[in-house]
């Protein structure tokens, strides 16, 4: 690390270990959670040793991650358990800018069910003022003694999506005697 009045060449630096880098790589669905909320399950594209989230009007919701500076990130394997969790730099990044016109693109490529074609996609994202996320690695993932020693699960919140049990359909009418 070179310091020259202040000025480190630090900032650039990559804050990763080789487990983050193979879990980001595999990564499809990331579990965020931002300041003291719950942890959502995001869907999320891989790309440059970082995460890209898209959410908004229209697309998935991640509540407060657009805003937010820093997340905490669980990945998860492919029998279910967690692999790693990390802290994560969070950077929205601004349509128009380089970094937009090169990365949203390719994270709108790899968009499961998006209706039209993947220039459309970018533009709606950009009217509509979606926000594209970076979830990159700001130091070392959870081990040793940072490991929880109890279960991370949790009762099940609350959602307005369920529904009233109905009486089942029967074709003929039941008499009774």
């Amino acid at each position: 690390m070179r310091e020259d009045a202040g000025v480190t060449d630090e900032v650039d630096a990559p804050r990763s270990t080789p487990l983050v880098d193979e879990a980001i790589k595999k990564a499809a669905v990331a579990w965020v959670g931002v300041g003291d909320g719950p942890a959502v399950a995001l869907w999320c594209v891989p790309l440059e040793g970082s995460l890209f989230v898209v959410s908004g009007p229209g697309e998935q919701t991640a509540p407060g991650l657009a805003d937010a500076a820093t997340a905490r990130v669980t990945l998860r394997g492919d029998h279910g358990g967690r692999i790693v969790t990390w802290p994560a730099r969070v950077t929205r990044l601004a349509p128009g800018s380089p970094e937009w016109e090169t990365s949203a693109p390719l994270v709108a490529a790899k968009r499961l069910n998006a209706s039209g074609p993947t220039a459309d996609l970018v533009a709606r994202w950009a009217a509509d003022g979606c926000a594209l996320t970076r979830l990159a690695p700001d130091g070392p993932p959870d081990a040793g003694d940072a490991l929880p020693d109890t279960s991370l699960a949790a009762e099940p919140r609350g959602a307005a999506v369920v529904r009233a049990t109905r009486k089942p359909f029967r074709l003929h009418r039941v008499r009774r005697r």
